[in-house]
């Protein structure tokens, strides 16, 4: 299914997108053309096609369809935004079933159980006495039993047999309570194949290094990492592999094609032990999925790589040197090291254009470098 609905998306696209360029060439003017009617053709095919939440949440087809509803074509922004109220339909729909089975409460039938034991009453002394004379005795058996009456002369002679009753209450529940379900879509356990073997060797590369994430994160010597260790649980490392690799093939086509060197390089990042911080930005969703093909090296480094690389940078600014003649020295600055005023300085531009250069001075007696704007 996911596969169908990217492949009808990809159509659709590039039909509007051909349309939009035709439009912008034309100067003005929608008018009817092969183009245009391909990609209504596709919208409609995505608006017959049975979709679930889990399909739509996986193929992030709505956000990624959402750009043709302001479509100049009429014809085309009609059909998109009608398939997306569509779908919007189906995902509360679903909502109200899920919640349906969740809030349901099972009917409970009470079974009342009455122990009947036997128990005779025998007179002990026949010296016994009643006070009122004409009392009766009456022995009822619960829920409609018989009912003996006895005299007084009878009470004397006879031997009554009395029918204990022992009542016990079962609560006997006809429907097994039901499991609670989660709001959205179930935890996927494995990631979801599409059939092609590059795609799908690439979700499994995706999937493994993800399905680390939540022993890394509680592993950590960082506090404040371990802290987030709950929402990284709550995180599904198999659809998040299966959204970013659809995103990557999206922008990147085939892993065997012109972009391979590009897809090793975002293969490495991923799965590198020593970048954990990439990956869990990647799972928590700090790092959205059609945002990786566009990633630089800088972007995708550690944070202790991005430390470093931030102290080598003010370092080589403070030991740079521009062409020309040698600096002079002045002594209008103090080193707050040696004390000597002794220094050579220049100034650069850091900033905007409205904010005052950067000084960056230079002891020439111990070689200690500061800056002041």
């Amino acid at each position: 299914m996911e596969r169908e609905l990217l492949e009808a998306f990809e159509a659709a696209r590039k039909a509007a997108d051909a349309v939009g360029e035709a439009a912008a060439a034309a100067g003005a003017g929608e008018g009817e053309s092969p183009e245009a009617a391909r990609c209504v053709d596709a919208l409609r095919r995505l608006r017959g096609a049975r979709v679930t939440t889990a399909a739509l949440v996986s193929t992030q087809i709505g956000r990624r369809i959402r750009y043709l509803t302001k479509h100049p074509h009429s014809s085309i922004k009609a059909t998109a935004s009608d398939l997306l109220g569509h779908w919007k339909k189906v995902v509360i729909e679903e909502d109200k079933k899920n919640g349906a089975l969740q809030n349901g409460k099972s009917s409970s039938t009470v079974v009342k159980v009455e122990k009947v034991e036997p128990m005779k009453v025998e007179k002990a002394s026949p010296r016994a006495t009643v006070n009122n004379n004409n009392m009766d005795t009456r022995v009822v058996n619960h829920k409609g039993g018989k009912v003996e009456k006895f005299s007084n002369a009878d009470l004397r002679t006879q031997s009554i047999k009395v029918e204990k009753v022992q009542k016990v209450v079962h609560k006997v529940s006809s429907v097994e309570k039901l499991s609670p379900v989660q709001g959205g879509p179930p935890r996927l356990t494995s990631v979801v194949k599409c059939g092609d073997a590059s795609r799908d060797r690439i979700r499994a590369i995706l999937g493994d290094a993800f399905s680390r994430v939540s022993e890394e994160t509680r592993k950590d010597d960082r506090e404040e990492v371990r802290n987030i260790i709950e929402e990284v649980k709550a995180c599904d490392p198999f659809r998040i592999a299966v959204m970013v690799e659809c995103a990557l093939f999206q922008k990147l086509g085939n892993f065997n094609g012109p972009n391979k060197q590009r897809y090793r390089s975002l293969m490495f990042n991923l799965k590198d032990d020593h970048n954990t911080d990439f990956r869990r930005r990647v799972l928590l969703g700090q790092v959205q999925p059609e945002r990786i093909a566009d990633l630089t090296p800088t972007e995708m480094a550690s944070d202790t790589r991005k430390l470093e690389n931030k102290k080598i940078e003010e370092k080589a600014l403070f030991e740079c040197e521009r062409g020309g003649a040698p600096k002079a020295t002045t002594d209008q600055f103090k080193c707050g090291r040696c004390g000597q005023r002794k220094t050579t300085y220049y100034q650069l531009q850091t900033r905007s254009a409205d904010e005052p250069m950067t000084t960056f001075v230079t002891c020439v007696n111990c070689n200690n470098h500061w800056k002041f704007c």
